[in-house]
Formats: C-alpha cells, structure tokens, sequence
C-alpha cells in the first residue's frame, strides 16, 4: 500500500511570514488620492517640468528685479547718452539709435541688450522690471474672475429655478460684450473718476488696479457657465443627497461638499486663464490704457520699439521674445495640467 506524504514530511518549505504578506498586499491596494495621481502625472510629463521652470524663474526675477537691476547698474528709467569713457552711446545725426553694437541696438558689456533710441535707457532693466505689471495684473484678475465665477456658478447651479434664470441671463449678457472695447474705453473713465470723487492719483498703482477689477469683472462669465453645469451634476450625486438628509444647510453643501470637486476644473481654467490675461494687459498697454510711462512694461516697449523694428529691430525683439516666451509657457502648463486631472487621460 502506497503512503501518501503530508506537507511536513516533504522537508521545509519556504514561507513568507503573515506580517510580510500583510504588508505586501496593503502595499498592492494601496490607493492613490487624486492629487497624487495628477502630480505623478505632471512629473513624468517633460514639457511640463520646463514649463514650470520657466514661469518660477520669470517670478523670481519679477519678484528680485531691483536687485538684478544692481547687478547691471542701470535703473530702468535712467537716460544714458554717453558710455564709461564719455562715448556718444546714440548718434543724433541718425535720429538719436543708437551707435554700435549688434543691428544698431547699442549691446555692450555696459548695456547687455543694448539701450532704448532717443533717451538711451537700458532694455535690460526696463525688460526685467515690465514682467512685474503683467505678471501682477494677469494675477489678480484671474483670481477675481476665479473667484466671481465660483460663486455665481455654484448659486445658479445649485438652488436653479428663477435664481439660475436670472444669473444665467447675466452671464449672457456678460459674454456678449466687446470685452477688450469695453476695457479700453472703462480703464481711463474709471481711473478718473476715482481720481475726481476720491483723490486718488491717476498713477501706475491706480492703473494696475482698475486693470485687475476690469479684467476680472468681464472674465468670469464663461468660468460661471462651466461651474454652473458641474454643479447641476453634481447636486443629484448620492453623496450631496446624505448631506441634505442628514440636515445639513445649503452653505456647507455648497462650499464643503460641492467646491472641493470643481477644485480641477477651476485650477486647470485659471492656468488657461493666466497667459490670457497676460495678453490683455500688454494689449492694453500698447494701446496706451494700460500702465504709463516712465513704468516699464513689456506691451509698451513694444509699442514703442514699433517705430524702430526697421533701425533696431532687436529693441522690437526683446520684449517681444519675453512675452512670447511666459505666454507659451503658461499655455503649455496648463494643457498638461488639464491632461494630469483628467481621469479619462490615457497616460501614467
């Protein structure tokens, strides 16, 4: 008769212990939150990464543009007609450009991109001071258009009836205007008549103010508009229902149950909504509604490097390349910061 082994009398066999089985398995079901998968997805994304970079680098010298500044020696308003050793740095004769250096733009080892026509102030500094009233302007109206959109969104969507009626008629109503017509034509008047009824002094500081209040103010229809649909969907969700059952109010619903989950959509439109707004505001500075003269900005160096591209065309370049530049870089960021928070994103 055949004996049939047991599993002892096969000699030892080699068993993980419970507590590493354990933690394997809690290690293979280990579940990523949202924001971690995004993240892990941003960081394998190259172009994102160089993008990020940039656009720190592009706040840092906005933030420390003094002390770069020094680094030259040049104030960014400080005319400059004769160089180190008493040379004429603009030749009169020619209509005041500059004389020397690459395409008749004035670069020196004094001037590292050379200096303005007529007045000889330095582009260098004029260049890293103008990334401050875009970089500030672009960001606080995106953060009131941000934050009027949410709000209005979520009341339509939420509480619907004649309350979605009539924010749903404004935001069409909004949307239909001319907004860079409206903005130009507003800007003046407002600073005005701020300057008239409350002493405020039609300065720089007030210019950029009034160019963060009309951006926002005519920028957050179309953000309301998605809001408004994802919180339609997302009041009839089992979760909102268990809230409202259990007695909670329709504020906590709104801004503890509801806001968190458009907290992707809203960054992945204020990323978008950024390069736009930088846009705006040297659109409206070249136009001459934006800040004025003597502060640097990139929109109006480019206005006036317009009347001298054939002479100096890299005066024309320079702010023309940094604008480029920081509005590419926002777009790109924020396309893969759309792609990172979409579920439905066949990556990572």
């Amino acid at each position: 008769m055949t004996t049939i082994g047991t599993a002892s009398d096969a000699g030892p066999q080699s068993e993980l212990p419970t507590e590493a089985l354990a933690s394997s398995e809690a290690r293979q079901i280990e579940g990523r939150s949202p924001g971690q998968i995004a993240w892990s997805r941003i960081k394998q994304d190259r172009v994102a990464l160089v993008c990020a970079v940039t656009i720190v680098l592009i706040v840092l010298v906005a933030i420390f543009a003094p002390l770069i500044v020094k680094i030259s020696g040049y104030p960014p308003d400080q005319p400059n007609f004769t160089g180190p050793n008493g040379e004429a740095l603009l030749d009169q004769q020619l209509g005041g450009i500059p004389s020397g250096g690459i395409l008749n733009s004035g670069i020196s080892s004094e001037h590292w991109l050379g200096i303005e026509p007529q007045d000889g102030r330095d582009i260098f500094a004029r260049l890293v001071y103008g990334a401050r009233p875009s970089l500030l302007v672009a960001l606080g109206g995106t953060i009131l258009a941000v934050l009027l959109g949410t709000v209005v969104g979520m009341t339509a969507g939420y509480f619907r009836g004649w309350v979605d009626a009539v924010l749903g008629r404004l935001m069409d109503i909004m949307l239909s205007f001319p907004v860079l017509l409206f903005i130009m034509a507003l800007t003046p008047v407002i600073a005005d008549r701020a300057e008239a009824l409350l002493g405020i002094p039609d300065d720089n500081t007030l210019r950029m103010g009034v160019l963060i209040f009309v951006l926002g103010f005519f920028g957050w229809a179309y953000l309301a508009r998605i809001v408004r649909g994802q919180t339609m969907a997302l009041r009839e969700r089992e979760f909102i229902e268990a809230a409202r059952a259990q007695g909670a109010t329709s504020p906590f619903v709104i801004f503890r149950q509801i806001l968190p989950n458009l907290v992707p959509t809203l960054l992945v439109y204020a990323t978008l909504m950024l390069p736009a707004n930088i846009t705006a505001e040297a659109a409206l500075s070249f136009l001459g509604v934006g800040v004025k003269e003597p502060t640097a900005s990139w929109g109006r160096m480019i206005s006036d490097a317009s009347a001298w591209y054939e002479v100096d065309p890299l005066f024309l370049f320079f702010p023309g390349a940094a604008l480029f530049i920081t509005v590419l870089a926002f777009n790109l960021l924020g396309d893969s910061v759309r792609d990172a928070l979409d579920p439905r994103a066949g990556r990572g």
